[in-house]
């Protein structure tokens, strides 16, 4: 039956033209939650191959804006509201180059991004929750007050201590696990919504 759901959503995504699965999980997220509306502006980390992005330009329509962020080169888009920057999340300066196309403060930043698995859980989950860190940092330096965050974690022993950090800059926090995220897969995210300031957190490392 897993295998059976994973093949619908990569049917389903060849046939709508998304270039991941994954645009799924976003777009259920959102479905329920509503934390992307028309007009607002994105910042996609770890965005490669683009399918979250490409999602992310269709919830916010023609009058958003969308940035892709990733190590990678991202193939370009067809739509002119979705941008893309090469640049590295953990890297502190990646706050100007983002702050640099963006035409307003973010309204939203989503983060779906992965480290290399190595099989290893133990590192695999402690290299995640760090990304993750990463990409909370981020979001409190660029998003308006109000905005929203959305992240993907490992279920394991620092999530707590990680979606507790969230807890401390969002008013509303959530973990989500959307019909898309494969069954047995560990992966989770983490919904905050209503930024409270803009003020980064005490450490980027947990």
């Amino acid at each position: 039956m897993n295998e059976r759901k994973n093949e619908y959503y990569y049917r389903k995504a060849k046939k709508e033209q998304f270039r991941s699965r994954a645009s799924y999980k976003l777009l259920q997220a959102v479905k329920k939650y509503n934390f992307i509306k028309p007009g607002y502006v994105v910042v996609d980390l770890g965005s490669a191959p683009g399918g979250w992005s490409q999602a992310a330009g269709k919830l916010v329509e023609k009058l958003g804006f969308v940035l892709a962020v990733d190590l990678k080169p991202v193939k370009s888009f067809d739509t002119p509201n979705v941008r893309t920057l090469i640049g590295d999340i953990t890297d502190p300066r990646i706050i100007e180059s983002i702050q640099e196309f963006l035409p307003n403060p973010a309204d939203v930043v989503i983060s779906d991004v992965s480290p290399n698995v190595s099989g290893i859980w133990e590192l695999d989950h402690a290299r995640q929750i760090d990304l993750a860190t990463h990409s909370l940092w981020i979001a409190t330096r660029i998003l308006r007050p109000g905005g929203n965050f959305f992240v993907k974690g490992f279920q394991g022993s620092t999530l707590n201590k990680f979606v507790k950090e969230v807890k401390k800059n969002y008013y509303f926090v959530k973990l989500v696990k959307p019909k898309a995220s494969r069954t047995k897969s560990a992966e989770l995210y983490v919904l905050g919504m209503n930024f409270k300031q803009k003020s980064e957190p005490k450490s980027r490392a947990l």
